[in-house]
């Protein structure tokens, strides 16, 4: 398997997670946080998609998924292409509140359809390509997408469990 096919392969992975934590969830459900500091279903999903979209974007030099105003639309979600959710308040996760399970789940859909068709382009040159600077050593592309992958992976995993917590309350 190449490195590409391997990619696509880890990043396909990751939209049967969102659909497990979102499908069939009401807006109560997907808004739901523990307690006021927590996330919610609705926010790391959003927010895993818009690292994902805006990461991508970035290093394949195309526009973001979320650049089109069908998303916000769809989604009831109005947040500006340049917020992915990081550094968000806790005031600012609760204004968190897609329209729907299903516009969470095109949103992420859409995005991971735009990755998989760069990750079907990239070749060992493209991987090693330098993208930050900022940091030592310098992040390379194919660094860049293990990360994003990594943190879609622990936010898909947090909103499944909060999944399972709404599935236990009384």
């Amino acid at each position: 398997m190449d490195t590409s096919a391997l990619l696509i392969e880890a990043y396909r992975r990751v939209p049967e997670l969102v659909r497990g934590a979102c499908d069939g969830v009401d807006a109560a459900g997907l808004a739901y946080r523990p307690e006021s500091g927590a996330n919610s279903i609705a926010w790391l999903v959003w927010h895993l998609a818009r690292i994902q979209d805006d990461h991508v974007a970035e290093i394949a030099g195309t526009n973001q998924v979320w650049a089109d105003p069908v998303w916000a639309e769809r989604t009831g979600i109005e947040r500006n292409v340049s917020e992915t959710g990081f550094g968000d308040t806790p005031d600012d996760v609760a204004g968190i509140a897609p329209a729907s399970a299903d516009a969470l789940i095109d949103y992420h859909s859409a995005v991971t359809e735009r990755t998989v068709a760069y990750l079907s382009s990239i070749d060992a040159a493209e991987l090693d390509r330098i993208v930050d600077r900022s940091y030592d050593p310098p992040v390379s592309v194919g660094v860049r997408l293990v990360s994003v992958l990594s943190d879609n992976l622990q936010h898909a995993g947090q909103a499944r469990y909060l999944r399972g917590i709404l599935e236990r309350l009384p």
